[in-house]
């Protein structure tokens, strides 16, 4: 039983000397997470082995990450984004969603549709769609492009493409959840909790902005916003059957507008950065499957990046095109979000929960989110000089 503490302690050291190691290297500090626990871990020293203790912390850890990625989110921005951004977001997420399967029935096999395998496939289609624009809104704010329209578009349909994510995240993760499951099943269920959570985010909305009035800065604020988190998690997977994090998500967004909004996300981010978030992806590493790759895994690993950037850049890239930008301002929203961060490793944990992905190819997304974080900043740098 206390052997927990030891393995907390060996992750949250670990995790942190390599997070230090990956940002001086100039690549994202969860890849140096991740790499700790595969040091840790079974693959390597085997200090720590994957248990249900270490995976309850690790899940708390997701559900954290989702809550404050909601928390951050412009609602107004988002409201504003208009058809530009929307199209951009949808285009953006078919394009990889499709690209990703295609690339997976290639070297697997196609396979017939509502099969397993198929769903192995739509699956990796669906870790493509996740963008993370942390590293391109860094890189437009030292250019000064942050504010301009095009940087505006480029948050805003990022933003838009999140919400999407998690919906066809939801409903492929549904739709695989068994042979009795129907598709039809699965979109009426995530229908109904869209629903649900409109009338339970307007009515704890509400409650909030009563609460936050009377006491703002309150540690009372951050415990009810908490438990509103974990309570929507909850709501989610036990009565609609919808992933947990979509649920801490709408949670997020549920509070983002309300004045003390800044003020819990960064009471939060103290309990997830420094616990449960290393955690989490320090578990990826300690999941990884290192022993099983095989050239047919490399390769594919390779193809998967290849594919996952140039898809962003195509889909996005023409929806802006479509939307009346120049090529060349086409080709910097379709660059601007080809990079991938925390969302991708969320989506491929999630995966791996329900066994519709194999840890083996934590590989392929571990390799697209150290490539896109390098490459990104320097083509926009390169595209922006060129004017």
């Amino acid at each position: 039983m206390y052997s927990i503490f030891r393995n907390l302690a060996l992750i949250l050291i670990s995790a942190k000397f390599f997070a230090l190691l990956a940002r001086k290297c100039r690549a994202p500090q969860v890849v140096g997470e991740i790499i700790a626990g595969l040091i840790i871990g079974p693959c390597l020293l085997n200090f720590v082995q994957p248990s249900d203790s270490i995976a309850i912390f690790a899940e708390i850890g997701v559900v954290l990450l989702m809550f404050t990625t909601g928390l951050g989110t412009n609602l107004q921005e988002l409201m504003r984004a208009g058809p530009i951004a929307t199209l951009i977001a949808c285009v953006g997420v078919a394009v990889p969603l499709a690209g990703g399967t295609l690339l997976y029935s290639l070297f697997y096999g196609f396979s017939a549709l509502g099969s397993p395998e198929f769903y192995r496939a739509l699956f990796i289609g669906t870790i493509m769609t996740a963008t993370s624009v942390s590293i391109t809104v860094a890189t437009l704010q030292e250019l000064g492009k942050l504010k301009s329209f095009l940087g505006t578009t480029i948050v805003s349909a990022a933003v838009i493409d999140d919400v999407i994510g998690i919906v066809v995240l939801t409903c492929v993760l549904g739709a695989s959840g068994g042979a009795d499951t129907s598709l039809v099943d699965v979109l009426m269920d995530t229908v109904l909790f869209f629903i649900a959570a409109i009338v339970i985010g307007l009515i704890i909305h509400k409650a909030m902005l009563w609460l936050d009035h009377r006491n703002p800065h309150t540690q009372r604020i951050t415990i009810v916003s908490l438990a509103f988190c974990f309570a929507m998690a909850y709501i989610a997977e036990q009565y609609f059957g919808i992933a947990d994090i979509t649920g801490a998500y709408i949670a997020g967004i549920v509070l983002c507008s309300i004045e003390d909004a800044p003020y819990i996300e960064r009471r939060v981010d103290i309990s997830s950065y420094t616990l449960f978030a290393p955690v989490f992806f320090a578990s990826i590493g300690l999941k990884t499957d290192i022993s099983g790759l095989t050239p047919t895994i490399l390769l594919f690993s390779a193809c998967f990046v290849v594919v996952a950037l140039l898809t962003k850049i195509i889909g996005c890239g023409l929806a802006a095109k479509l939307c009346r930008f120049s090529w060349g301002d086409s080709l910097k929203v379709g660059v601007g979000m080809m990079t991938r961060g925390e969302v991708a490793l969320i989506v491929a944990q999630k995966g791996l929960g329900v066994g519709v992905v194999d840890s083996v190819f934590f590989t392929a997304v571990i390799l697209l989110i150290v490539v896109s974080s390098i490459v990104t900043p320097l083509a926009l740098k390169g595209l922006f000089a060129k004017g």
